[in-house]
């Protein structure tokens, strides 16, 4: 079977793509055959040496996928062969096939495809509990999205337009404009440097925002700061371009609020997992949610996405296609 594996840390030239044995189904699990599995920054912070240091080298990258079910292991009643799944963390999911706890996995509808099922998992449920769980925007909410030209700032726009907010995007140059737009972005700021928080308290008649969602490491912190109003909140994310130092719990203004937001919070369970992830397919069945056409690799083309991923010139999702 090929699996796609980092031999070291380092940098996207330690990823290779080998022939490992078959995986097998084990109680509880069932074996996925992998129709797309997402890239992720979480995936380039682990091959960075960030996270994961119990799991030996070589070491299978890769959280989040949709495929097929085509074994089950003892004791599975809640899944049947041939059905089509989906899920948003399983370590090793750069592989043809690949061994799943049922609990982590949840059915996909007829009608929602392989491509946006992997594509919705992890970007959709952040955007969900940014937007309905760390900070619900209410009708009214003003929100700073920052990289709003991903595959996560054009979900999370859409969401908090659906709850009646503003949005405004920074996007780091001109030509990721008509991406932040698309996805319903009121007022788009084009900024590379960090250099916005004039152009937000402009925007706000020099109240600033509700929220600010920032993802973007240490280089936009103080700016987000900058951008909140009184009591407003500040929702840090996105831990592999730095974080912002130590933080003096006394020197933050206007009473803001600042937390860490992780998504894995927002689904617990698995009935919150199938929950939170039923709606947003009913979203994209509605059509109230649109999910940009993600850009597709090869899996022996693992390394290539992941220089595509840290060059921050894409827009929308990255898939890699077995």
């Amino acid at each position: 079977m090929k699996v796609i594996a980092m031999t070291a840390i380092g940098g996207p030239e330690v990823l290779e793509l080998l022939d490992l044995p078959e995986p097998v189904a084990g109680p509880g699990e069932a074996l996925v055959e992998v129709a797309a599995s997402g890239v992720n920054f979480m995936d380039v912070g682990v091959r960075q040496g960030m996270a994961w240091h119990e799991r030996p080298l070589p070491r299978a990258l890769g959280v989040e996928g949709a495929g097929r079910v085509v074994s089950l292991g003892e004791g599975v009643t809640d899944l049947a062969l041939g059905q089509r799944v989906a899920w948003v963390y399983a370590p090793g999911s750069y592989a043809e096939r690949i061994a799943i706890p049922t609990a982590a996995l949840v059915p996909v509808p007829d009608d929602i495809d392989d491509r946006t099922a992997a594509s919705l998992m992890m970007q959709g449920l952040t955007a969900s509990h940014f937007a309905t769980d760390f900070y619900p925007v209410q009708p009214g909410d003003v929100a700073l999205v920052h990289a709003a030209a991903g595959g996560l700032g054009q979900l999370l726009t859409q969401i908090i337009k659906l709850r009646g907010g503003t949005v405004i995007g920074r996007v780091s140059c001109a030509a990721k404009v008509e991406a932040a737009r698309a996805a319903g972005a009121d007022h788009v700021i084009v900024d590379a440097d960090g250099d916005f928080a004039a152009e937000v308290l402009r925007l706000t008649g020099g109240e600033g925002v509700h929220v600010v969602y920032d993802g973007s490491g240490p280089a936009t912190f103080d700016g987000s700061l900058a951008s909140l109003r009184r009591s407003g909140t500040f929702c840090w994310y996105g831990p592999v371009l730095g974080d912002p130092g130590r933080i003096d719990i006394m020197s933050l203004p206007r009473s803001i609020k600042l937390g860490y937001a992780v998504f894995s919070d927002h689904i617990h369970t698995p009935e919150l997992l199938r929950a939170r992830t039923t709606r947003l397919f009913d979203w994209i069945r509605a059509r109230t949610l649109r999910v940009a056409p993600a850009r597709d690799f090869a899996l022996s083309d693992a390394a290539e996405a992941h220089v595509a991923m840290e060059s921050r010139v894409t827009t929308g999702k990255l898939l890699l296609i077995p």
